[in-house]
């Protein structure tokens, strides 16, 4: 059997830096790479973040439909499409849900990373750290993304209902100020919205987002109990926010 090469200077340079490529330029990038290997002669042109957000969301919605599914319980597990089958979209889909089931799963029981301080859409500054002692869910969320909005009512619910106990934190990955707070008070949106947007440090932290919506369980003790990729109904929500006061 032939020996394994070593992996060259540049190979290892590309694996050593891959963790701290944020995940829209991660997709950016293996498209382009996709587009040379095949023989593309005239070079693609970069998609706009929100495009790319777009497209990375197609997976976190299906998601979020297959748990809303009837009979579909809280804690059953979900088989993806098939590897391997020859069908280049399901095996895409395929490795784009374990990658981002994996990614839920591997956020459980960690220290959640609420060192960060950030601008609302009133210009405030709002320390995560200051809801230590709440339940807290972190919605990631934008005004563009049709299962957000979905969304929305549910939390504003919850939040009235359990406000006590718990805070709604809402972290709009990508919009300005102009859209963002015109949508808030037309939502009705009664819990704090904070400006993400050039914030990829949240991101990356609580993260990686492979799409939006996403929902981060966060319990009294600062730990992450839950994180769920993909829309949810109001039921769901308060299943997880009853099972954390």
């Amino acid at each position: 059997m032939d020996e394994q090469q070593p992996l060259q200077p540049e190979t290892e340079q590309r694996h050593a830096d891959a963790d701290s490529v944020p995940a829209f330029d991660r997709f950016v990038e293996g498209q382009t790479h996709l587009d040379s290997e095949i023989g593309q002669s005239i070079e693609p042109a970069r998609p706009s973040r929100k495009s790319a957000w777009l497209a990375m969301a197609a997976v976190a919605i299906a998601l979020g439909l297959l748990w809303l599914a009837p009979g579909v319980g809280h804690d059953t597990a979900q088989e993806p499409p098939a590897a391997g089958s020859g069908d280049g979209a399901t095996d895409s889909a395929s490795a784009a849900y374990q990658d981002q089931t994996s990614a839920d799963e591997l956020a459980v029981g960690k220290p959640a990373p609420l060192q960060f301080t950030m601008k609302d859409m009133n210009g405030v500054d709002v320390r995560l750290a200051s809801f230590k002692g709440k339940v807290i869910l972190l919605n990631f969320w934008a005004t563009w993304c049709g299962p957000c909005r979905e969304e929305i009512p549910s939390l504003v619910q919850l939040q009235q209902r359990y406000g006590d106990q718990l805070v709604v934190l809402g972290v709009s990955i990508d919009d300005p100020l102009n859209k963002l707070k015109p949508y808030a008070t037309e939502m009705h949106m009664n819990y704090p919205v904070l400006v993400g947007k050039d914030r990829q440090d949240v991101q990356d932290a609580f993260g990686p987002l492979f799409g939006i919506p996403v929902s981060v369980f966060v319990d009294r003790d600062g730990k992450i109990w839950k994180r769920h990729s993909g829309i949810a109904s109001e039921e769901q929500f308060e299943r997880e926010i009853k099972a954390l006061l």
